[in-house]
């Protein structure tokens, strides 16, 4: 098992692989291929909104030093031509083998992978990628892509699946779990413009207490061929 982890959360005064020892003790160096988080300020984030960095300069070269990617959540939905070639610096900066940008939109992938062929290009969650049409449709683009949680309960699904080893699956889940519509995607890519905008969310804070977080049987799943896991870090019972 090979496992990409959330850097969220990480305290500023610690660094980088002191934090990943403490908050994932379950898990070695070793089996970790890539940390993401956001580093500088970019209109490209998704996911979550920006507040600020999450890995600074030493932690991304403590994790490049231990053989650790860093994976940069490029995800949000909109992206221009004008607006990529404005973030052509921040690309360029990390551009090295083993580093890897997740990206949601398309056009974005593509221009990446056009003029920064080193890093890997991962289909994020968001793309809601649930068909096995979908799947080979997206590994045309992308060198691996993630499957939403939901899919981990549906094993006759994930059985069925082609190219398994370019499949990342989630090792546990927060509140996406059962969320019936994930507005909040679409308005973190809104905020993250830094042009106005406000997070807006399917559920109440109750309901995702309610549902907590849950891990998966990795074991079950490695069973039938699957290897690429990402792992969240819980804040308190929402994972949110």
């Amino acid at each position: 098992m090979i496992f990409t982890i959330s850097a969220r959360s990480k305290p500023k005064d610690v660094p980088v692989i002191d934090f990943l020892q403490i908050s994932y003790p379950q898990i070695n160096l070793a089996d970790i291929d890539s940390v993401f988080g956001f580093v500088e300020k970019s209109t490209l984030y998704g996911g979550r909104q920006y507040v600020e960095p999450e890995l600074n300069d030493d932690d991304v070269k403590q994790l490049n030093k231990n053989r650790i990617g860093l994976r940069i959540p490029f995800t949000n939905h909109y992206a221009t031509k004008e607006e990529y070639i404005e973030n052509r610096e921040f690309l360029e900066k990390y551009h090295k083998k083993g580093n890897a940008v997740i990206a949601t939109n398309d056009d974005l992938a593509r221009w990446i992978r056009q003029d920064f062929p080193k890093y890997r290009i991962e289909a994020s969650v968001i793309k809601n990628i649930n068909t096995h049409a979908k799947i080979v449709e997206a590994m045309e683009i992308y060198d691996t892509v993630v499957l939403p949680m939901r899919l981990n309960q549906d094993l006759d699904f994930l059985k069925k699946a082609k190219n398994k080893k370019r499949i990342t699956l989630f090792a546990n889940a927060g509140c996406a779990l059962n969320c019936p519509s994930k507005i909040c995607y679409p308005s973190v890519s809104k905020y993250n413009k830094f042009q106005g905008g406000e997070f807006k969310c399917s559920q109440t804070i109750k309901y995702r207490k309610l549902n907590g977080m849950i891990d998966f049987d990795l074991e079950e799943l490695v069973g039938i061929g699957f290897s690429r896991f990402k792992l969240l870090r819980s804040r308190g019972k929402t994972g949110f």
